[in-house]
């Protein structure tokens, strides 16, 4: 859930990027959701429920409802069946303006991803500009310099302005890797064997599937990963590609399909997706001995250029997938895509508040109200009385602190580094 940020002329708050598709409703291909149907509960005293648990008809009979009501989700009620035939006429009416509806909501959709395609080409001079100071090769303007100064004294009040000496364009190290580790979903997934790879980051791209506006041609997106040469890897690039469903789904928006991502050519003894174990063997009838050097999978960042594939409908409807590895597989898929989504909107567009942990405030906010469930009136007013002062004086106050992320830590810089770049 997005917080409710006052945002104006005079207020201090830069407005947090807007995420197109939440983890918890990430649209996910047609089959791989199933509807359920919720337990029904009432409040009942404890030993009520122990005698319940052990009453095997009682049991018995709760799983027969519960099975009942499973069958009726989905089922016509009979009021539209039972409807005039003069009304009758006016429903199939009204289902085929919903087809032109849809079709209308198409083509919006996808005239959106085209005005989203025009504004990145636009900023791309910006992108340009921002690798440019991030690995030294040019040095920032004093209108630059002074903007961001400006900006961080309206975030933190305690702010220090730099002094106006003009030294040699310096490189920021780490940037990449400090800004992915500010993010949540993201800190998450970054062992420490892949920071070693993750400090050759020097930039993340995004593009736009060719041909949006053919209505054959299914739209996405792509992120690049562009690395300097390393010891891990022999790829100067990985590649990220995402697509949505050729259509949009039914509450309007796009609808994932499936992603593809770059096969990563791993130098010998290098690849972190991996951990390799070695073990003694020996033979039975000559005694002799044997190192066998075993490898099994194990947890990586790079494991994101390996997404999960989708089930078919005919393997759902098979029953060649249960429902515990369907859901399994549905919540790998969601994070996946949501991770994509994140890194278009989110990481790209802003990496700077990444990097300094500006951004993090906003994400802790958004996580921070997912945690948070209604009470119900008569819990609140246990806990709770009124208060008949007409003074807010006694209510605290917050003031919102910029630059306290732990990207400000990680982005100190000796100046010994910048005379060697």
């Amino acid at each position: 859930m997005s917080s409710s940020l006052p945002i104006g002329p005079g207020s201090n708050i830069t407005a947090p990027t807007p995420q197109n598709t939440p983890l918890q409703q990430a649209p996910l291909s047609a089959g791989l959701s199933r509807p359920t149907v919720p337990d029904i509960t009432e409040d009942k005293e404890e030993e009520d429920e122990e005698e319940a648990d052990g009453n095997p008809l009682h049991n018995a009979m709760l799983g027969m409802v519960q099975g009942k009501l499973a069958d009726l989700v989905g089922r016509s009620s009979g009021y539209i069946e039972q409807l005039p035939v003069e009304v009758k006429r006016s429903v199939e009416a009204l289902k085929g303006v919903q087809i032109k509806q849809n079709e209308l909501q198409n083509k919006y959709k996808r005239e959106c991803l085209e005005l989203e395609k025009k504004y990145l080409e636009l900023s791309k001079p910006l992108y340009q500009r921002r690798i440019a100071i991030i690995k030294g090769d040019a040095a920032p303007t004093e209108e630059e310099i002074e903007a961001g100064e400006k900006q961080s004294a309206k975030d933190d009040e305690d702010y220090i302005p730099l002094p106006k000496e003009a030294p040699a364009p310096c490189a920021i190290p780490e940037f990449w890797l400090t800004a992915l580790q500010n993010h949540i979903g993201l800190q998450d997934l970054i062992t420490e064997r892949d920071t070693g790879a993750l400090k050759h980051l020097t930039d993340i791209r995004l593009s736009y599937l060719d041909n949006l506006s053919q209505l054959d041609t299914k739209p996405g997106f792509k992120i690049t990963f562009v690395f300097s040469p390393n010891e891990y890897f022999e790829n100067e690039t990985l590649e990220k590609t995402y697509y949505y469903q050729a259509e949009v789904g039914y509450f309007g928006d796009f609808a994932y399909d499936r992603a593809v991502g770059t096969e990563i050519k791993w130098k010998e003894d290098k690849d972190l997706t991996k951990e390799f174990e070695i073990k003694k063997q020996r033979n039975k009838n000559t005694n002799r001995t044997r190192v066998v050097r075993k490898a099994r999978p194990t947890e990586s960042f790079f494991n994101f250029f390996s997404p999960p594939t989708p089930p078919s409908e005919d393997a759902i409807a098979n029953g060649d997938i249960d429902e515990e590895e369907l859901e399994e597989l549905e919540e790998k898929v969601e994070m996946d895509y949501q991770i994509g989504e994140d890194l278009k909107e989110k990481i790209i567009p802003r990496a700077i508040d990444y990097f300094t942990g500006k951004a993090l405030e906003y994400d802790l906010m958004e996580e921070d109200d997912d945690e948070f469930e209604d009470l119900e009136d008569d819990e609140e007013d246990d806990h709770f009385e009124d208060d008949d002062s007409d003074s807010d004086a006694d209510l605290p106050t917050t003031k919102r602190r910029g630059g306290k992320g732990r990207g400000a830590a990680a982005g100190a810089v000796n100046p010994e580094e910048c005379k060697q770049q």
